[in-house]
């Protein structure tokens, strides 16, 4: 079960894209990311952020610990810039946070940064089964820290949940935008992590994941929030069942590659 942290102060904004993250001090006296709900992408990025990450996590692979975050209105009332003040007032109540990694740098091939072939190939499942767009050269979302690969900013994945509607058709996709992942050069196996992640994951650790999103980041999609999180849990349960589909896609995007 995520813990809650209480934020104390507003330390600085982290000006990626439109969602202004920020790194703050809690009550607990540890520095945290913020990623707010009253950010552009509202609440669904945080759905996506906890529930993928934490399916990361089940996986092995290294993520930062998830927090909720809670944020006062009043807390950036001495911040001169108004866009954070706004932010701030319209993420009151629960955020969602992680573990802020000093000292760490962001992997770059071009500076000579690999990846063991097992995490490579695991990140690649992972990041094909959650839908996730986001692990590119142009945005690689991992991070260097105390010599190992933590994996970072899952707000783009489960895109699906945009689009409930249409959502139903995505269960069985098999990616094809795994060919820019990162990582792909050296995810030499991914049959054997697909092996290992099918029987780690299953719909009974699904729903306790699920479990943990707060009611009022789904009051949005569906009528109410168990019905929102039973589309979810359908959803990801045919996608585990999908993964040859994926798997395979991911496998003849590789030998393209190299």
């Amino acid at each position: 079960m995520l813990r809650t942290i209480r934020a104390t102060q507003y330390v600085t904004a982290l000006r990626e894209g439109g969602s202004l993250p920020a790194i703050i001090e809690a009550d607990d006296l540890g520095l945290y990311v913020v990623k707010f709900r009253g950010a552009g992408q509202g609440p669904l990025a945080l759905v996506a952020e906890l529930v993928a990450g934490e399916i990361g996590r089940t996986l092995g692979l290294n993520i930062p610990e998830l927090v909720f975050a809670h944020v006062d209105p009043a807390l950036g009332r001495n911040e001169p810039d108004q866009e954070i003040r706004d932010l701030l007032r319209a993420s009151a109540g629960l955020n969602l946070a992680l573990d802020y990694l000093p000292g760490s740098s962001m992997f770059d091939p071009a500076a000579g940064d690999k990846a063991n072939p097992h995490t490579a190939s695991l990140a690649v499942w992972f990041d094909a089964f959650t839908l996730n767009v986001d692990r590119t050269p142009r945005n690689a979302n991992l991070l260097n820290w105390h010599s190992q690969l933590y994996f970072i900013d899952h707000g783009a994945a489960l895109y699906f949940h945009h689009n409930w509607p249409d959502a139903s058709r995505l269960a069985d996709s098999p990616f094809a935008d795994i060919r820019n992942h990162i990582l792909l050069p050296w995810a030499s196996k991914l049959e054997e992590v697909a092996a290992q992640a099918t029987t780690r994951l299953n719909s009974s650790v699904l729903n306790k994941i699920l479990a943990q999103i707060p009611d009022e980041w789904l009051q949005s999609s569906h009528p109410t929030p168990a019905e929102a999180r039973a589309a979810y849990l359908d959803l990801l349960t045919r996608r585990l069942a999908a993964s040859p589909i994926f798997t395979q896609e991911a496998i003849r995007a590789r030998a393209h590659l190299i």
